[in-house]
């Protein structure tokens, strides 16, 4: 097996833990050198996977490796927008509470929230 394919299936697995909220086993991968903003192929960070899965604790502790709060995948989604669609209260406080931009990507966060009419920024 190939270093290359070490790395992805290392990478994927890291992913998985992120969709999961295993947070600690998540963030030994990034203790050990993972890169903490490590995208798959839509674009989608940690960050990402764990604000749309719902893991406010896996989020928070991303957030304090230095994940980037407002990266947005390849469809100009951002965390922030991911939680708000989902419903996830909780993820979506810990994203406002670290600086997350509810105006970051397309549709944004506050979009999403007006869609649904939900009163995530009243």
């Amino acid at each position: 097996m190939s270093d290359h394919e070490d790395f992805n299936d290392i990478a994927e697995a890291a992913f998985d833990l992120a969709r999961a909220g295993e947070t600690e086993r998540l963030l030994r991968f990034v203790a050990t050198g993972l890169p903490v903003d490590l995208v798959n192929g839509s674009g989608d960070s940690l960050l990402m996977l764990a604000a749309y899965h719902g893991h406010a604790d896996t989020a928070q502790a991303l957030l304090k490796a230095g994940a980037d709060i407002d990266k947005r995948n390849d469809r100009d989604q951002s965390p922030l927008a991911g939680a708000v669609f989902k419903d996830y209260k909780d993820v979506v406080t810990v994203l406002l509470d670290a600086g997350a931009d509810p105006d970051a990507g397309t549709p944004s966060a506050r979009q999403i929230a007006a869609m649904f009419d939900r009163d995530t920024f009243k």
